[in-house]
């Protein structure tokens, strides 16, 4: 595929992203945010024998990183929190598949920090 078609299918998934929504009874929970750019995320997990049974995001913010939401609420579905846990910053670059910036480089990682957060915050 071109640079122009992964443009394109980045703007697609914030036109229509994949998992944008609310979980109603979610085991973790966690919102992020960049106070740089106003990205705003948050992560609702609902976990069940140790995987990710749903995710859901929601929140506002650039085209980067609402379409890497997208990306890897889509990626982690069904993984091990171990193998979440171990997610890193060239995972998100390689999902997104274009350039992206030293300035931006915070939108695309925002989705990331807000799933180790919500690791971190099991919901009672």
């Amino acid at each position: 595929m071109t640079l122009e078609i992964y443009k394109e299918h980045i703007l697609d998934l914030y036109k229509n992203p994949h998992n944008k929504g609310n979980l109603k009874n979610p085991t973790y929970e966690f919102s992020k945010n960049n106070p740089i750019c106003g990205d705003e995320i948050k992560i609702q997990i609902l976990a069940k024998n140790n995987k990710i049974a749903d995710i859901k995001f929601c929140g506002q913010g650039c085209v980067i990183s609402q379409a890497s939401a997208s990306l890897l609420t889509d990626k982690i579905k069904n993984l091990s929190i171990n193998k979440i846990k171990k997610l890193n910053k060239e995972h998100i670059l390689e999902m997104l598949k274009i350039p992206i910036s030293y300035t931006r480089i915070k939108c695309a990682l925002l989705p990331l920090e807000a799933v180790r957060g919500a690791l971190e915050n099991v919901r009672n």
